[in-house]
C-alpha cells in the first residue's frame, strides 16, 4: 500500500509539473518604456506568417522533430510595437533580447539580428502547427527561429518572458 500511494502521489506530482510548464501569455520587460504583457488572445491582432515545415534538429544536428502547417507572429513585429528606453538610434546596437520559457530555459538574439538580418524575418512565435491551434499545443507558447542550422538551440517551448537588456559598450 505504502509503494502504490509512493507512486499515486509521484505521478500526481508529475502531471501538476507539466501542466505549470505551458503558459497562456509572456511579458515585455526591461529596457522598455513600458511593460507589456501578451497573452494568446493578442496574438491574432498581430500579421501571421506561414512556413509549411521546420526540421528541428540538437545541437549535433540529430533529427529531433518535424513540425508542419506553421503559422506564427514575427517576434520583430511584436518587438515594433514596443518602445525601447533608448536615447537614440545609435544605441540599439547595444540591445539584446531573452526569451525565457516557464522551465528557465533561455535563448538570446541581438537586436541586429532581429530588426537588421534575415533571422529577423522568420523568428516566430507559433501561434499553430500540424493543425493544432496554439491553445491546444503541449508546448504553448513555442518561439522558433527556423533560419538556424541547430533549430531545437533556440526553440522555445512555453515562452514566458521577453527581457530587453542593453550592453552598454
Amino acid at each position: 500500500m505504502k509503494y502504490f500511494l509512493f507512486f499515486y502521489f509521484g505521478f500526481l506530482l508529475l502531471q501538476t509539473s507539466e501542466a505549470q510548464k505551458t503558459s497562456e501569455s509572456f511579458s515585455v520587460s526591461g529596457e522598455v518604456l513600458k511593460e507589456e504583457n501578451i497573452d494568446i488572445s493578442k496574438l491574432s491582432g498581430y500579421t501571421l506568417v506561414h512556413m509549411d515545415s521546420l526540421r528541428i534538429y540538437s545541437h549535433d544536428m540529430q533529427p529531433k522533430g518535424l513540425m508542419k502547417n506553421i503559422d506564427g507572429v514575427l517576434l520583430k513585429d511584436i518587438l515594433s510595437a514596443i518602445p525601447f528606453n533608448n536615447e537614440n538610434p545609435k544605441v540599439l546596437s547595444e540591445y539584446y533580447i531573452e526569451c525565457q520559457a516557464t522551465d528557465g530555459y533561455k535563448v538570446l538574439f541581438s537586436w541586429n539580428e532581429i530588426f537588421n538580418s534575415e533571422t529577423g524575418n522568420h523568428v516566430m512565435i507559433v501561434t499553430s502547427k500540424n493543425g493544432t491551434n496554439i491553445t491546444q499545443l503541449d508546448d504553448r507558447i513555442p518561439l522558433v527561429s527556423p533560419t538556424d542550422k541547430a533549430t531545437g538551440r533556440r526553440y522555445v517551448k512555453w515562452l514566458s518572458k521577453i527581457i530587453i537588456h542593453r550592453q552598454r559598450i
